[in-house]
């Protein structure tokens, strides 16, 4: 068992990873639930991990009622929001009650958010089942909805009380999913950490294949990364953790375009993004240009798309700059980049001219 801290003062939780620990998870619910009815909210495509938690929680003694929602981004939505409120509100959910959080990114920023708000604020446990959702989207408190004028722009920070995370439960994931969150994972090595960028080019394809050592380390290292920044940075204020964004400016972009569907998954289109990002600051002379050669040749080694061609986007550039000008992000007009001085050199650019990013977006193959 590896456990990482998410150290922030009153607010700090416990991220507990462990291979089987989905069939425990209920010792380490129990004290949360205080005796009370714990809601389970979870996707339809959960359905054999929900029944490992559901007898989890038994044996321990914890009372629980699941919602099961429709699975994918769509779900991300007001009407959704709405339901799942107005059930837990149903089930007598108090202030002092934690909800779970049972599912990918998708579950989990749509229930941060819905306890975010219900009774001004409720207690919920992230329960991660997808690459992605482990190594990032349950860490941090980011939570919230879709809107129709962009992606993630109603929400809250808010921190859950606790995450399990057990690696074992992407034996079922779909491959492309796990390529997808692998995407996550390797962004931060090229956040701040090129010995970690180095160690998933030589071990990416051993994970992807279903090396168990090789996930946890990955999964470990990743969210002590993520846990590290957010501690110094909880609400992006200073900086820090806006490093967390890498390729997600022009990854939102092209995630519009796709119409936040299927067409373009979010590791997907983070994973074009940091290739974009690189090599527009290769373009710019910031970075080494085979830094942006071996940003683009990893993606292509493990099957994640590293540019609008791959990721089947034909969008002219400035339609993909309008995409930009929702990031929420914005401030007095400008939209910060973040860009590269090379593999674990990332940085913040707050002066970044859209109409040179439209230029380069324009040269891209299609």
């Amino acid at each position: 068992m590896t456990v990482v801290r998410v150290a922030l003062d009153a607010r700090s939780y416990d991220v507990v990873i462990e291979n089987g620990l989905l069939a425990r998870a209920g010792e380490h619910i129990a004290p949360l639930a205080r005796g009370r009815r714990v809601p389970i909210v979870a996707d339809a495509n959960v359905g054999p991990h929900l029944a490992t938690l559901q007898r989890s929680l038994d044996t321990a003694g914890v009372p629980h009622e699941a919602i099961v929602i429709p699975a994918g981004e769509k779900s991300k939505s007001w009407a959704t929001l709405e339901q799942v409120v107005d059930r837990l509100l149903d089930l007598g959910v108090e202030r002092g009650d934690h909800v779970i959080a049972l599912g990918g990114g998708v579950i989990g920023d749509l229930v941060g958010f819905a306890t975010a708000i219900l009774k001004r604020g409720c207690g919920f446990v992230q329960v991660p089942t997808t690459l992605l959702a482990q190594v990032d989207s349950s860490v941090g408190g980011k939570t919230g909805i879709n809107a129709r004028a962009g992606k993630n722009l109603v929400g809250a920070f808010h921190q859950p009380k606790l995450v399990l995370i057990d690696p074992q439960v992407l034996d079922t994931l779909p491959p492309r999913e796990l390529r997808a969150g692998y995407a996550e994972v390797v962004k931060y090595g090229l956040i701040d950490d090129a010995a970690f960028f180095a160690w998933c080019e030589e071990n990416g394809a051993a994970l992807l294949a279903g090396d168990p050592s090789r996930r946890e380390y990955a999964i470990a290292h990743s969210v002590a990364a993520k846990a590290r920044i957010v501690g110094e940075d909880e609400f992006e204020t200073l900086g820090r953790r806006a490093l967390l964004n890498l390729g997600h400016t022009f990854g939102h972009a092209l995630e519009a375009e796709a119409g936040f569907s299927d067409r373009l998954l979010h590791g997907e289109a983070v994973a074009a993004g940091c290739a974009l990002a690189f090599g527009y600051s290769a373009v710019r002379d910031l970075c080494p240009a085979f830094d942006a050669v071996r940003v683009s040749a990893h993606w292509q080694a493990v099957g994640l798309p590293d540019g609008l061609a791959a990721a089947g986007i034909d969008a002219p550039a400035d339609r993909l700059i309008e995409h930009m000008r929702h990031d929420k992000k914005a401030s007095g007009g400008q939209i910060p980049f973040l860009l590269a001085r090379g593999i674990g050199q990332t940085y913040l650019d707050r002066n970044v001219a859209l109409a040179d990013v439209g230029n380069f977006l324009a040269m891209q193959p299609r």
